[in-house]
């Protein structure tokens, strides 16, 4: 089955000389939810805008379910759904009246059910006879939300849904695109919040300076580019590594009372057992031992920065010779 967004080649030069894309080649699956993070000017709304026909592009090919954003402009924007950054509604409409006159804008026959269960699935139903100007900055939000959805878009673009919204508005958010993508909505968001990306994405992409510089699934970014550290709680301090642990980069912390040991998740079932039998043969014991697995946010920053995944990592960790 042909992806439901396929982009090549795609750039992006504003009039005043800066080069917003550079060379973007993007495929998403259907039924997919893909996060696209990235610092701030990196590209992410840019690129937003020129898939939904509200920039337009230098060169390159966007084809929306199989359209051409350019030669087919309203087959293809007809497929799709985008929450912007910035609240884009009537303030002297009811948020009934809004929603609906969106699903009009789409040349949708009207249905009340679909309306009411989209308004009620995000907590609106109470309120929709209410003007938006009335409403609360969450409850505006929702509206966005739910005036984006009116059509029964293929694809759903959320540009920092939850930048600035209570905990309660990221919760229904978040219950309502799984709900989404079981039905073969594809999700496309973009987040400051990484952790979001952690739990929701199936697969990660990462804009820097216009450039889009990986696009993998979550699970393969994170066993190819994260890092795991072991660190061993010796019984005996140590004043320095000894010279035949020298091959595992060892570092010695909490004044000699901690070996730390980074790698990556392909070399721990080699390394791991190696390391701890030279341990044994110099007899150097220890108490406890546990493993950190770097985040999703580490491995970002490391790709951003040129850095290293293991800098600063989080995670569970094992306790009394466990690992996780």
């Amino acid at each position: 089955m042909p992806p439901i967004l396929s982009i090549k080649g795609l750039t992006k030069t504003y009039a005043s000389g800066l080069q917003a894309l550079k060379g973007i080649d993007l495929e998403i699956e259907r039924g997919e939810i893909f996060a696209l993070l990235g610092p701030n000017g990196a590209g992410k709304t840019t690129l937003i805008s020129i898939v939904c026909g509200i920039v337009t592009p230098s060169t390159g090919v966007v084809l929306v379910d199989g359209h051409d954003i350019a030669s087919e402009y309203r087959e293809a924007r007809y497929k799709i759904g985008l929450v912007p950054q910035e609240l884009t509604v009537d303030m002297f409409e009811s948020v009934l009246a809004t929603v609906r006159f969106s699903r009009g804008l789409f040349g949708r026959p009207n249905d009340p059910a679909y309306l009411e269960k989209v308004l009620r699935d995000l907590s609106l139903w109470e309120k929709r006879d209410d003007k938006l100007m009335t409403l609360s900055g969450g409850m505006k939000r929702r509206t966005v939300i739910a005036k984006a959805l009116a059509h029964e878009p293929q694809i759903l673009f959320l540009d920092e849904p939850t930048a600035g919204v209570d905990v309660n508005l990221r919760r229904d958010m978040w219950a309502l695109v799984r709900q989404l993508r079981e039905t073969g909505v594809t999700i496309i968001l973009t987040t400051h919040y990484i952790e979001e990306a952690e739990q929701m994405a199936d697969r990660i992409g990462v804009v820097n300076k216009g450039e889009l510089i990986i696009a993998e699934q979550k699970a393969a970014l994170m066993a190819k580019l994260g890092k795991k550290r072991l660190t061993l709680h010796l019984t005996q301090p140590l004043s320095e590594v000894p010279a035949e642990l020298a091959e595992w980069r060892l570092d010695l912390q909490s004044e000699g009372r901690e070996l730390v040991y980074a790698f990556s998740a392909s070399e721990e079932h080699a390394s791991i057992p190696r390391l701890l039998g030279e341990l044994a043969r110099l007899g150097i014991d220890y108490s406890d031992l546990d493993t950190r697995q770097s985040s999703l946010e580490e491995i970002f920053v490391s790709l951003v920065n040129g850095g290293d995944p293991d800098s600063g990592v989080s995670g569970a960790s094992g306790a009394n010779g466990g690992t996780r």
